[in-house]
């Protein structure tokens, strides 16, 4: 027997955060002069690095009605000198600038290639009689500048599946605090602009979709400001544990959607990843 749609998005909205579990398998998988808080950028290996993992995540959606959803997701990554993949994240890497012993500029071309974005009307009361938003695949490019006291990192991404037509801008900074050989605490600050397109696809309400409970919404650009904090412990150089917490603040365009009763979406995230060396 077929799952049925409930089913199938009940697996997809806990992809919500898969993103986010590449993003951190990133991390685990990093080579250990990385993890000894030394610039990704020098001494980096010559050959090829990847690694396995499972992760468990629990995530709060703002969609009305959906309930908080935890699910076990694989945590797979690989990574050389020329591209970077985690899970559906890949980036080819460009030649970047060093600018001096403590400062280097890193630039790539990115692809999200799923992330967990939209619904289906069967997934809420609240969504009944609306039309599946799709999850796209993303296109884009980053910059990131590594120096001694925090990485910062800005994104651009474009839809390339032409579903909501839309973009995204996003502006992160994270410290890495080494507590002891084994233990790193990772605290990140963020921000993402989503344009008109994208909230309004996602979170706007078509005429044809309007009824008694749930009024027109024409979506406008938004800005998600986002804090989260990772601790990874590294038992030795092939096996981590990775524990991460985090909250985004949805902006008033988001909030104000008849089909969302929430103003953050939060996560918690355990993994665990055995790295290849």
């Amino acid at each position: 027997m077929p799952p049925s749609p409930a089913f199938k998005h009940r697996f997809k909205a806990s992809a919500v955060n898969l993103a986010l579990v590449s993003a951190v398998a990133a991390v685990l998988a990093c080579p250990a002069p990385a993890f000894a808080q030394q610039p990704s950028g020098k001494d980096e290996p010559e050959g090829a690095s990847w690694g396995l993992g499972l992760a468990g995540i629990s995530a709060q959606t703002a969609y009305k009605g959906m309930d908080r959803e935890t699910r076990a997701l694989p945590m797979i990554s690989y990574e050389n000198r020329y591209v970077r993949l985690d899970g559906p994240n890949l980036e080819l890497k460009l030649p970047g600038i060093e600018l001096s012993e403590s400062q280097r500029l890193n630039f790539g071309v990115v692809a999200k290639l799923f992330d967990g974005a939209g619904y289906e009307a069967g997934d809420s009361p609240a969504l009944a009689g609306m039309a599946e938003r799709k999850s796209s695949v993303w296109l884009g490019a980053k910059v990131e500048w590594e120096n001694d006291l925090a990485g910062i990192t800005l994104e651009w991404l474009g839809d390339a599946s032409s579903n909501s037509k839309g973009q995204r801008l996003a502006l992160g900074l994270e410290r890495k605090l080494m507590l002891s050989p084994s233990l790193m605490l990772i605290p990140q600050v963020g921000v993402e602009w989503l344009d008109r397109k994208y909230v309004d696809y996602y979170y706007g309400v078509r005429d044809s979709e309007v009824t008694a409970g749930r009024a027109a919404y024409t979506g406008k650009a938004a800005v998600n400001p986002e804090i989260s904090l990772t601790g990874i412990y590294r038992f030795d150089r092939h096996h981590s544990m990775m524990l991460n917490v985090g909250v985004t603040f949805l902006g008033k365009e988001i909030k104000d959607s008849p089909i969302v009763d929430r103003s953050t979406e939060n996560r918690v995230m355990l993994g665990y990843q055995y790295s290849f060396r």
